[in-house]
Protein backbone atom coordinates (compact mmCIF):
# COMPACT_ATOMS: atom_id res chain seq x y z
CA UNK A 1 0.00 0.00 0.00
CA UNK A 2 1.55 3.39 -0.97
CA UNK A 3 2.28 5.98 1.58
CA UNK A 4 -0.03 8.96 1.86
CA UNK A 5 2.47 11.74 2.95
CA UNK A 6 1.38 14.49 5.40
CA UNK A 7 -2.00 12.90 5.58
CA UNK A 8 -1.63 12.06 9.37
CA UNK A 9 -0.36 14.92 11.56
CA UNK A 10 0.61 14.36 15.14
CA UNK A 11 2.15 11.14 17.38
CA UNK A 12 -0.99 9.05 17.82
CA UNK A 13 -1.70 7.92 21.50
CA UNK A 14 -0.43 4.84 23.19
CA UNK A 15 -2.92 1.88 22.84
CA UNK A 16 -4.60 1.69 26.08
CA UNK A 17 -4.14 -1.06 28.92
CA UNK A 18 -6.79 -3.48 28.41
CA UNK A 19 -7.40 -2.75 24.25
CA UNK A 20 -7.61 -5.56 21.63
CA UNK A 21 -4.34 -5.82 19.86
CA UNK A 22 -5.04 -4.43 16.65
CA UNK A 23 -4.30 -6.37 13.72
CA UNK A 24 -1.53 -5.79 10.95
CA UNK A 25 -0.42 -7.84 7.77
CA UNK A 26 2.97 -6.78 7.11
CA UNK A 27 6.39 -8.09 5.42
CA UNK A 28 9.12 -9.75 7.20
CA UNK A 29 12.74 -9.92 6.99
CA UNK A 30 12.79 -13.75 6.32
CA UNK A 31 10.64 -12.91 3.11
CA UNK A 32 7.25 -13.86 4.29
CA UNK A 33 4.54 -11.92 5.42
CA UNK A 34 3.16 -12.25 9.10
CA UNK A 35 -0.58 -11.40 10.65
CA UNK A 36 -1.73 -11.19 14.23
CA UNK A 37 -3.51 -14.41 13.41
CA UNK A 38 0.05 -16.31 13.03
CA UNK A 39 0.69 -15.98 16.45
CA UNK A 40 -2.39 -17.30 17.66
CA UNK A 41 -0.69 -20.42 19.69
CA UNK A 42 0.58 -18.02 21.90
CA UNK A 43 -0.21 -18.01 25.64
CA UNK A 44 1.48 -14.32 25.40
CA UNK A 45 1.96 -11.88 22.74
CA UNK A 46 4.97 -9.28 22.96
CA UNK A 47 5.02 -6.41 20.32
CA UNK A 48 8.20 -4.47 20.20
CA UNK A 49 8.33 -1.36 17.71
CA UNK A 50 12.34 -1.30 17.46
CA UNK A 51 14.70 -0.28 14.80
CA UNK A 52 17.81 -0.25 12.91
CA UNK A 53 19.16 3.08 13.36
CA UNK A 54 18.19 4.16 16.81
CA UNK A 55 21.32 3.33 19.42
CA UNK A 56 18.73 2.50 22.49
CA UNK A 57 17.01 -0.14 20.40
CA UNK A 58 20.21 -1.14 19.20
CA UNK A 59 21.57 -1.41 23.28
CA UNK A 60 18.13 -3.79 23.46
CA UNK A 61 18.64 -6.40 20.63
CA UNK A 62 20.62 -8.68 22.59
CA UNK A 63 18.26 -8.81 25.89
CA UNK A 64 15.04 -9.33 23.27
CA UNK A 65 17.14 -12.28 21.81
CA UNK A 66 17.48 -14.05 24.74
CA UNK A 67 13.89 -13.11 26.24
CA UNK A 68 13.00 -15.09 23.10
CA UNK A 69 15.22 -18.22 23.93
CA UNK A 70 14.04 -17.43 27.93
CA UNK A 71 10.29 -17.66 27.24
CA UNK A 72 9.63 -19.07 23.90
CA UNK A 73 9.52 -22.63 25.66
CA UNK A 74 6.36 -21.32 28.01
CA UNK A 75 4.56 -20.16 25.29
CA UNK A 76 5.33 -16.73 24.73
CA UNK A 77 5.95 -14.97 21.35
CA UNK A 78 7.95 -11.76 20.42
CA UNK A 79 7.45 -10.10 17.05
CA UNK A 80 9.53 -6.48 15.97
CA UNK A 81 8.40 -4.28 13.78
CA UNK A 82 9.47 -1.23 12.49
CA UNK A 83 7.81 1.83 12.72
CA UNK A 84 10.15 4.21 10.81
CA UNK A 85 9.24 6.03 7.62
CA UNK A 86 12.67 5.37 5.89
CA UNK A 87 12.94 9.46 4.05
CA UNK A 88 11.77 10.63 7.53
CA UNK A 89 14.92 9.62 8.70
CA UNK A 90 17.65 12.71 8.78
CA UNK A 91 20.98 11.26 8.00
CA UNK A 92 22.79 12.91 11.13
CA UNK A 93 20.23 10.70 12.89
CA UNK A 94 22.10 7.73 11.20
CA UNK A 95 25.41 8.64 13.63
CA UNK A 96 25.14 6.00 15.56
CA UNK A 97 24.52 3.38 13.19
CA UNK A 98 25.95 1.64 10.26
CA UNK A 99 22.53 1.13 8.62
CA UNK A 100 19.24 3.55 7.76
CA UNK A 101 15.96 1.87 8.05
CA UNK A 102 14.44 0.99 4.94
CA UNK A 103 13.42 -2.83 4.27
CA UNK A 104 16.75 -3.79 2.15
CA UNK A 105 18.84 -2.28 5.35
CA UNK A 106 16.81 -4.20 7.67
CA UNK A 107 17.23 -7.80 6.49
CA UNK A 108 20.84 -7.01 6.35
CA UNK A 109 20.61 -5.52 10.24
CA UNK A 110 18.29 -9.01 11.15
CA UNK A 111 21.15 -11.01 9.72
CA UNK A 112 24.06 -9.50 11.18
CA UNK A 113 22.42 -9.49 14.79
CA UNK A 114 20.84 -13.30 14.13
CA UNK A 115 17.60 -12.37 15.48
CA UNK A 116 15.61 -14.99 16.14
CA UNK A 117 12.23 -13.01 16.34
CA UNK A 118 10.57 -12.06 13.08
CA UNK A 119 11.06 -8.28 12.31
CA UNK A 120 8.66 -6.62 10.29
CA UNK A 121 8.58 -3.63 8.13
CA UNK A 122 5.78 -1.08 8.48
CA UNK A 123 7.28 2.07 7.23
CA UNK A 124 4.74 1.82 4.36
CA UNK A 125 1.93 0.55 6.02
CA UNK A 126 2.08 3.83 9.06
CA UNK A 127 -1.96 3.12 10.14
CA UNK A 128 -0.49 -0.47 11.25
CA UNK A 129 2.17 1.28 13.50
CA UNK A 130 -0.15 4.32 14.38
CA UNK A 131 -2.83 2.05 15.87
CA UNK A 132 -0.14 1.02 18.35
CA UNK A 133 0.96 4.25 19.19
CA UNK A 134 4.54 3.60 19.66
CA UNK A 135 6.27 7.07 20.81
CA UNK A 136 9.91 5.91 20.80
CA UNK A 137 11.64 2.94 19.93
CA UNK A 138 12.37 -0.03 21.54
CA UNK A 139 8.34 0.20 22.86
CA UNK A 140 6.76 -2.60 24.10
CA UNK A 141 3.68 -4.25 24.21
CA UNK A 142 2.48 -6.52 26.20
CA UNK A 143 -0.58 -9.14 25.09
CA UNK A 144 -2.24 -11.80 26.97
CA UNK A 145 -4.02 -15.09 25.64
CA UNK A 146 -7.21 -13.03 24.76
CA UNK A 147 -5.19 -10.32 23.20
CA UNK A 148 -5.75 -7.66 25.82
CA UNK A 149 -3.22 -5.16 26.57
CA UNK A 150 -1.42 -5.70 29.93
CA UNK A 151 1.59 -4.10 29.75
CA UNK A 152 3.61 -1.29 28.13
CA UNK A 153 6.44 0.74 27.63
CA UNK A 154 10.16 0.01 28.39
CA UNK A 155 11.96 -3.25 28.53
CA UNK A 156 13.81 -2.51 31.93
CA UNK A 157 14.83 0.72 33.48
CA UNK A 158 18.29 1.31 31.92
CA UNK A 159 19.88 0.75 28.21
CA UNK A 160 22.93 0.21 29.82
CA UNK A 161 22.27 -3.83 30.78
CA UNK A 162 24.57 -3.39 33.46
CA UNK A 163 22.57 -0.66 35.68
CA UNK A 164 19.24 -2.41 35.07
CA UNK A 165 17.48 -2.40 38.42
CA UNK A 166 14.21 -3.27 37.27
CA UNK A 167 13.28 -5.85 34.68
CA UNK A 168 9.72 -4.34 33.41
CA UNK A 169 8.98 -6.59 30.85
CA UNK A 170 9.80 -10.15 32.47
CA UNK A 171 8.22 -8.75 35.23
CA UNK A 172 5.41 -8.49 33.72
CA UNK A 173 5.95 -12.24 31.22
CA UNK A 174 6.31 -13.95 34.55
CA UNK A 175 3.13 -12.57 36.24
CA UNK A 176 1.41 -12.89 32.93
CA UNK A 177 2.26 -16.67 33.12
CA UNK A 178 1.54 -17.00 36.48
CA UNK A 179 -2.00 -15.60 36.47
CA UNK A 180 -1.46 -12.86 38.14
CA UNK A 181 -1.56 -8.98 36.86
CA UNK A 182 2.06 -7.29 36.17
CA UNK A 183 3.91 -5.49 39.54
CA UNK A 184 3.75 -2.67 36.74
CA UNK A 185 1.34 -1.93 33.83
CA UNK A 186 3.15 0.74 31.95
CA UNK A 187 5.91 2.67 31.96
CA UNK A 188 7.65 5.70 30.12
CA UNK A 189 10.09 5.01 27.01
CA UNK A 190 13.09 6.25 26.66
CA UNK A 191 14.90 6.47 23.08
CA UNK A 192 14.31 7.66 19.33
CA UNK A 193 11.51 9.18 18.14
CA UNK A 194 8.99 7.35 15.75
CA UNK A 195 9.65 8.75 12.20
CA UNK A 196 5.95 9.39 11.09
CA UNK A 197 5.49 10.38 7.09
CA UNK A 198 5.13 14.00 8.52
CA UNK A 199 8.65 14.43 9.32
CA UNK A 200 9.61 13.92 5.76
CA UNK A 201 9.14 17.67 4.54
CA UNK A 202 11.76 18.22 7.87
CA UNK A 203 13.96 15.72 6.49
CA UNK A 204 14.04 17.37 2.81
CA UNK A 205 15.08 21.00 4.22
CA UNK A 206 17.46 19.51 5.84
CA UNK A 207 19.22 18.06 2.85
CA UNK A 208 18.49 21.74 1.07
CA UNK A 209 20.41 22.64 3.53
CA UNK A 210 23.26 20.76 3.19
CA UNK A 211 23.10 21.47 -0.01
CA UNK A 212 23.73 25.40 0.27
CA UNK A 213 26.86 24.48 2.39
CA UNK A 214 30.01 26.06 0.76
CA UNK A 215 32.73 23.83 -1.19
CA UNK A 216 36.15 24.63 -1.52
CA UNK A 217 39.72 22.96 -2.32
CA UNK A 218 42.84 23.68 -1.10
CA UNK A 219 46.32 22.53 -2.08
CA UNK A 220 48.13 19.71 -0.35
CA UNK A 221 52.10 20.14 -0.09
CA UNK A 222 54.14 17.29 1.67
CA UNK A 223 54.25 18.88 4.76
CA UNK A 224 50.26 19.21 4.74
CA UNK A 225 50.27 15.54 3.59
CA UNK A 226 52.21 14.33 6.46
CA UNK A 227 50.45 16.19 9.00
CA UNK A 228 47.34 14.87 7.73
CA UNK A 229 48.37 11.51 8.26
CA UNK A 230 49.88 12.31 11.75
CA UNK A 231 46.49 13.35 12.92
CA UNK A 232 47.45 15.84 15.94
CA UNK A 233 45.04 17.27 17.87
CA UNK A 234 42.53 16.33 15.82
CA UNK A 235 40.79 13.98 18.79
CA UNK A 236 38.64 12.72 15.78
CA UNK A 237 38.67 9.42 13.81
CA UNK A 238 39.96 10.85 10.44
CA UNK A 239 38.68 9.05 6.72
CA UNK A 240 41.10 10.10 3.94
CA UNK A 241 39.74 9.34 0.87
CA UNK A 242 42.55 9.84 -2.06
CA UNK A 243 41.41 9.24 -5.71
CA UNK A 244 40.86 11.63 -8.78
CA UNK A 245 38.80 12.39 -11.28
CA UNK A 246 39.46 10.36 -14.24
CA UNK A 247 39.22 7.12 -12.09
CA UNK A 248 36.12 5.76 -12.75
CA UNK A 249 36.01 3.73 -9.36
CA UNK A 250 36.94 7.07 -7.26
CA UNK A 251 34.04 9.08 -9.03
CA UNK A 252 31.70 6.14 -8.97
CA UNK A 253 32.17 5.70 -4.90
CA UNK A 254 32.36 9.55 -4.03
CA UNK A 255 29.14 10.13 -3.26
CA UNK A 256 29.03 7.12 -0.59
CA UNK A 257 32.01 9.17 1.03
CA UNK A 258 29.85 12.48 1.15
CA UNK A 259 26.61 10.17 2.53
CA UNK A 260 29.12 9.07 5.55
CA UNK A 261 30.66 12.01 6.13
CA UNK A 262 26.95 13.66 6.49
CA UNK A 263 26.18 10.39 8.27
CA UNK A 264 28.77 10.86 10.75
CA UNK A 265 30.76 14.54 11.10
CA UNK A 266 28.57 15.28 14.25
CA UNK A 267 30.30 12.80 16.01
CA UNK A 268 34.49 12.56 16.86
CA UNK A 269 34.96 11.99 12.73
CA UNK A 270 36.36 13.93 10.03
CA UNK A 271 36.59 13.69 6.29
CA UNK A 272 39.06 14.71 4.27
CA UNK A 273 39.11 13.46 0.31
CA UNK A 274 42.86 14.45 -1.74
CA UNK A 275 42.66 14.64 -5.08
CA UNK A 276 45.79 13.36 -7.40
CA UNK A 277 44.73 15.65 -10.29
CA UNK A 278 47.18 18.09 -11.30
CA UNK A 279 47.16 21.31 -10.02
CA UNK A 280 45.84 22.70 -13.25
CA UNK A 281 43.32 20.31 -13.27
CA UNK A 282 41.94 22.37 -9.67
CA UNK A 283 38.74 23.63 -11.76
CA UNK A 284 37.45 20.79 -13.22
CA UNK A 285 38.05 18.97 -9.59
CA UNK A 286 36.08 21.92 -8.23
CA UNK A 287 33.26 21.36 -10.24
CA UNK A 288 32.87 17.82 -9.43
CA UNK A 289 33.27 18.18 -5.55
CA UNK A 290 30.27 20.86 -5.65
CA UNK A 291 28.45 18.43 -8.09
CA UNK A 292 28.96 16.26 -4.82
CA UNK A 293 28.49 18.81 -2.36
CA UNK A 294 31.42 18.00 -0.47
CA UNK A 295 31.21 20.39 2.37
CA UNK A 296 34.00 18.47 3.99
CA UNK A 297 37.80 19.24 3.96
CA UNK A 298 39.14 18.83 0.04
CA UNK A 299 42.49 18.81 -1.27
CA UNK A 300 44.33 18.70 -3.97
CA UNK A 301 48.28 17.74 -4.53
CA UNK A 302 49.49 20.97 -4.76
CA UNK A 303 52.52 19.40 -7.52
CA UNK A 304 53.21 17.17 -10.19
CA UNK A 305 55.71 15.66 -8.12
CA UNK A 306 53.25 13.19 -7.50
CA UNK A 307 55.97 10.48 -5.74
CA UNK A 308 57.23 12.73 -3.46
CA UNK A 309 53.41 13.60 -2.18
CA UNK A 310 52.79 10.08 -2.02
CA UNK A 311 55.43 9.08 -0.18
CA UNK A 312 55.03 12.13 2.70
CA UNK A 313 51.29 10.59 3.29
CA UNK A 314 52.61 7.03 3.31
CA UNK A 315 55.56 5.67 2.10
CA UNK A 316 54.30 1.91 1.85
CA UNK A 317 51.28 3.30 -0.76
CA UNK A 318 52.79 3.07 -4.45
CA UNK A 319 49.65 5.71 -5.70
CA UNK A 320 46.95 3.48 -6.69
CA UNK A 321 43.73 5.01 -6.21
CA UNK A 322 41.12 4.80 -5.35
CA UNK A 323 42.91 4.55 -1.87
CA UNK A 324 41.11 4.84 1.33
CA UNK A 325 42.06 5.64 5.11
CA UNK A 326 41.12 5.23 8.43
CA UNK A 327 43.40 6.95 11.13
CA UNK A 328 42.18 6.84 14.91
CA UNK A 329 42.52 9.87 17.11
CA UNK A 330 46.12 9.17 18.19
CA UNK A 331 47.15 9.10 14.69
CA UNK A 332 47.12 5.16 14.48
CA UNK A 333 46.24 3.62 11.19
CA UNK A 334 42.98 1.37 12.04
CA UNK A 335 42.25 0.79 8.25
CA UNK A 336 43.39 1.17 4.82
CA UNK A 337 41.77 -0.32 1.44
CA UNK A 338 43.20 0.14 -2.02
CA UNK A 339 40.63 -0.02 -4.47
CA UNK A 340 36.51 0.47 -4.36
CA UNK A 341 35.63 0.42 -0.63
CA UNK A 342 32.80 -2.21 1.03
CA UNK A 343 30.85 1.24 2.53
CA UNK A 344 28.66 -0.96 5.25
CA UNK A 345 32.00 -2.94 6.26
CA UNK A 346 33.74 0.46 6.80
CA UNK A 347 30.50 2.49 8.49
CA UNK A 348 30.36 -0.86 10.72
CA UNK A 349 33.83 0.03 11.50
CA UNK A 350 33.60 3.71 11.96
CA UNK A 351 30.67 3.14 14.63
CA UNK A 352 32.38 -0.10 16.39
CA UNK A 353 35.74 2.52 16.66
CA UNK A 354 33.62 5.50 17.94
CA UNK A 355 31.49 3.37 20.21
CA UNK A 356 34.17 1.82 22.21
CA UNK A 357 35.04 5.18 23.22
CA UNK A 358 31.86 6.22 24.53
CA UNK A 359 31.55 6.48 28.11
CA UNK A 360 30.10 2.79 29.65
Amino acid sequence: MGLQVGTVVGDPPPLPLGASAPDFDLPGVDGRRWALRDFAQARILVVVFTCNHCPTAQYYEPRLKQIVEDYRPKGVALVAISPNVPEAVRLDELGWSDLGDSFEEMKLRAKAQQFNFPYLYAGDAEEVARAYGPVATPHVFVFDEQRRLRYVGAVDDSERVQHVKRHYLRDALDALLAGKEPPVTQTKVVGCSVKWSDKIPQNRAFLEKLAREPVNLEPVDEAGLRALRRNEGSGKFRLVSFWATWCAPCVAEFGEFVTTWRMYRHRDFDLVTVSLNRPEERGRVLEFLRRQQASCRNLIFASENREALIDAFDPTWQGVVPYTVLINPEGQLVWRETGSVDFLALRRLIVRSMNERKPW
